[in-house]
């Protein structure tokens, strides 16, 4: 039987006003930090990225960045994203 560990739970909004709630260990998901080194040489690693990170409320996400014309901006996207990770910067 394989044991879980119960997480830390870590929350936040960012200056948009997008409230999130992550469990700590998927700030320390190795997964995560391996799409975080592709993404630069491969920007279609970006969606995985920000699943690895949000899991379930990425759709809240694209909700909350959508303009008037429902488009999601890739842009304020990474912002959101790049805002996430520097208010929860792991410690090793």
């Amino acid at each position: 039987m394989v044991k879980t560990k119960t997480s830390k739970q870590v929350s936040g909004t960012t200056k948009s006003g997008f409230k999130y709630k992550l469990d700590e260990a998927r700030l320390n998901n190795y997964e995560l930090v391996e799409a975080i080194s592709e993404v630069d040489a491969n920007p279609m690693v970006f969606p995985k990225m920000i699943k690895l990170l949000l899991g379930e409320q990425v759709e809240a996400l694209k909700d909350h960045v959508r303009d008037e014309n429902g488009l999601v901006s890739t842009e304020r996207m990474a912002e959101e994203i790049t805002e996430i990770f520097n208010n929860h910067q792991v410690k090793n």
